[in-house]
C-alpha cells in the first residue's frame, strides 16, 4: 500500500522501516500535515500521522479528493483529527492505543523527582562550581497524598509506582479499576476533592470537550498551597493562563509538563535560531519552578519499536479489509 508518512521524525525512522520490512510502500516526509502539505499525499491510499499533524476537516476533504481512503495514526490520542469529517468521506482511521504506558508513567515520575530535588539547578550550578546546597531543599515522597486524574494503562503504572514510594493515592475515573483498590489501596474520588488534598496532582485522561482545561482558575482556587501539578496527557487538559496566574501567587509550587495546548508547530522541531512567538510558554519558561519538555515522554526504544510495528499492522489490515481491533469508530 502507498502510504505517506508525515511528520517523520529522526528518532522513528529506523524502527518505521524495520517494521515494515519493505512490505508497503512508505514515502517519509518531515513535513506536518497541514492545508499546504495535503497535497503531497497525492498517489497514496493511506497516510501516517503524528500528533502535531493537522486532521482538521478542510484537510481531510483534502485527503480524500486526492485518493487517501485511510488514516494510520502513530500515537494513542486522536484529537487532531476531524472523526466526523472522516466519517462523511468514507475514510478509516487506526490508532496505536496502547505503546508504552511505562514509558508516560515513567516520564512522569522524572518530572515530579526532577522538579521536587531541583535536579536541574543542582547540576547548572555544579557545572559553574557551585556546590551550594542553598534553595535546593525538597521533600520526601514518602507519605505524600498523590492525586491520579485518569487511571487507565498510564495511570494505573503510576499508580503502582507511586504507591512503591510510599504515597498514599487518591484517583478520579469514569470507571474504577478494582485492582488498584485491593493491591495498592487507592480511594477513587472526585476532581475537586482530589484538588483541595492532594500535594501532587498527574494528569492521565484524554482530551475530550468535557476534559477541555479541567485544571482551570476554579480547581487551581481549590489546591494546596504550593501544589505540584504534572500533566503527561494532553496540553488543552490544562489552562496555561491560568496556570501562570497560580505560579505567580505561589498557589502552584511546581509546573511539569510534557505536553502544552498550543504544541503544534512548536514541539519536535528546533526553533534555536527563531524568534519565540508564543508569549504564554515563553512566559513559563521564565520560572524557576517549572520544568518543560517537548513531548518526549514515550521516547523509549520499547514504545517507538511498538508504535512502528502496530502502526505497520494497521496498514496491513487496512491493505487486505480486515479489522485490527484498533480502529477509532467514526460513527
Amino acid at each position: 500500500m502507498k502510504t505517506t508518512v508525515f511528520s517523520t521524525h529522526k528518532f522513528e525512522e529506523p524502527y518505521l522501516v524495520k517494521a515494515n520490512n519493505d512490505k508497503h510502500q512508505l514515502k517519509l516526509l518531515e513535513s506536518r500535515l497541514t492545508k499546504e502539505t495535503a497535497i503531497l499525499a497525492t498517489g497514496s491510499e493511506a497516510v501516517s500521522l503524528f500528533t502535531g499533524d493537522d486532521a482538521s476537516a478542510h484537510i481531510v476533504e483534502k485527503l480524500s479528493a486526492i485518493g487517501v481512503k485511510y488514516i494510520a495514526l502513530r500515537s494513542a490520542g486522536f484529537n487532531h483529527v476531524d472523526l466526523e469529517k472522516v466519517a462523511e468521506m468514507n475514510m478509516k482511521v487506526a490508532r496505536v492505543p496502547a505503546y508504552s504506558p511505562y514509558a508516560i508513567a515513567e516520564h512522569t515520575l522524572a518530572l515530579i523527582l526532577a522538579l521536587n530535588r531541583k535536579i536541574i539547578r543542582a547540576h547548572n550550578r555544579v557545572r559553574e562550581q557551585n556546590f551550594s546546597l542553598n534553595g535546593l531543599t525538597g521533600f520526601d515522597l514518602n507519605g505524600k497524598t498523590v492525586g491520579v486524574i485518569g487511571t487507565g494503562k498510564i495511570g494505573a503504572v503510576l499508580v503502582k509506582i507511586l504507591h512503591g514510594l510510599g504515597c498514599k493515592i487518591l484517583a478520579q475515573d469514569v470507571a474504577e479499576d478494582k485492582n488498584l483498590i485491593d493491591l495498592y489501596d487507592v480511594i477513587y474520588t472526585n476532581c475537586t476533592t482530589i484538588c483541595k488534598q492532594a500535594d501532587i496532582i498527574s494528569l492521565h485522561v484524554p482530551l475530550i470537550p468535557s476534559t477541555q482545561h479541567l485544571i482551570d482558575k476554579e480547581h487551581i482556587a481549590l489546591m494546596k498551597e504550593g501544589v505540584m501539578l504534572i500533566n503527561t496527557s494532553r496540553g488543552g487538559l490544562v489552562d496555561t493562563k491560568a496556570v501562570i496566574e497560580g505560579l505567580k501567587s505561589g498557589k502552584i509550587g511546581y509546573f511539569g509538563i510534557d505536553v502544552y495546548e498550543e504544541e503544534e508547530g512548536l514541539f519536535f522541531e528546533d526553533h534555536s535560531e527563531d524568534i519565540l512567538q508564543d508569549d504564554v510558554i515563553a512566559r513559563l519558561m521564565t520560572f524557576p519552578n517549572v520544568l518543560i519538555t517537548s513531548h518526549q515522554a514515550f521516547l523509549t526504544e520499547t514504545a517507538l519499536t511498538n508504535i512502528a510495528e502496530t502502526t505497520i499492522y494497521n496498514l496491513d489490515c487496512f491493505d487486505k479489509a480486515v479489522l485490527s481491533g484498533n480502529e477509532i469508530s467514526v460513527n
